[in-house]
């Protein structure tokens, strides 16, 4: 049995079938961990969602921004953009089947054997591990009860607050930790987020830092696995860090990791969108 994780899929079937096909990834005995952006902006939305919901037992899956975003369009809580390759999913006649197994995915994985936690953007400095799951488990569980579940996905859009503080409650409250866990790149030691700043690890404002790149981590005995950052193109020189998104739908590759072993597999991406990395990697 092997346990692999692999980068934004984005609704790019075909070289994740290429990765799992070079693995002779077995579903009945292997896993694989997914870092969430599962869908959006690649060809094959539907298809890769599809797919993924037929061997779902043997998946981990965090979800990410364009994730949550598929549930609350197809909440009729936000609106398509420009640029989305959703309406598929949204038009559907498993849409309600696909749409319910997602909203029912996690925002953060910890495997407490191998010492890993799986997230897709990251999580902030100033969270232990535990504050760090706990966190996750309010917005998971939102995302789960059917009477929290609109009002969530309603609340999450926007960049305020842009701090954690223990006495946040109601939507602002899993608004940030929502931020946090999806659409993270560079904060302060104390949590203060830059959500506009999206180039590369050496891009940073004054007094902000990539968010594995502080020295007072408190997650720093804790191996993270995360996504979302393709202008990283995959690099990463935090040691335990390991950055997963390569931009396969900007252009660049799709990769998978055997997360016991540390090797590293590429398949390329012939990309719809007519940009390069890392400028284009702006969500």
């Amino acid at each position: 049995m092997a346990t692999y994780a692999v980068g934004d899929l984005q609704g790019c079937l075909e070289p994740l079938k290429c990765l799992l096909e070079r693995v002779a990834f077995d579903p009945a005995n292997d896993r694989l961990w997914l870092v969430g952006d599962l869908v959006n902006r690649g060809p094959e939305s539907l298809e890769t969602l599809r797919y993924l919901y037929s061997v779902r037992d043997s998946l981990v899956c965090v979800l990410g921004n364009h994730d949550l975003h598929l549930l609350a369009a197809g909440s009729n809580i936000e609106r398509l953009k420009k640029g989305d390759t959703l309406r598929e999913i949204l038009e559907a006649p498993d849409r309600a089947q696909l749409l319910d197994w997602l909203r029912r995915q996690k925002i953060m994985h910890y495997d407490e054997s191998r010492n890993m936690a799986l997230v897709h953007a990251g999580i902030p400095p100033q969270w232990t591990l535990k504050k760090a799951l706990k966190c996750a488990a309010e917005v998971e569980n939102a995302l789960a009860d059917d009477s929290l579940y609109t009002a969530y996905l309603d609340g999450m859009y926007g960049n305020e607050p842009v701090k954690w503080d223990n006495d946040l409650t109601g939507a602002a409250r899993l608004r940030v930790i929502t931020n946090y866990f999806t659409r993270m790149r560079f904060c302060t030691a104390e949590g203060k987020l830059d959500l506009k700043s999206k180039e590369g690890a050496d891009t940073a404002l004054p007094g902000y830092k990539p968010w594995f790149a502080h020295k007072e981590r408190k997650t720093r005995d804790t191996r993270i696995i995360f996504g979302h950052w393709a202008a990283l193109e995959g690099k990463c020189d935090e040691p335990g860090v390991f950055a997963l998104d390569t931009g396969c739908v900007w252009g660049g590759a799709m990769t998978l990791m055997n997360i016991d072993t540390g090797e590293r597999l590429s398949c390329q991406c012939e990309s719809p969108l007519p940009v390069t990395l890392p400028a284009a990697a702006k969500r």
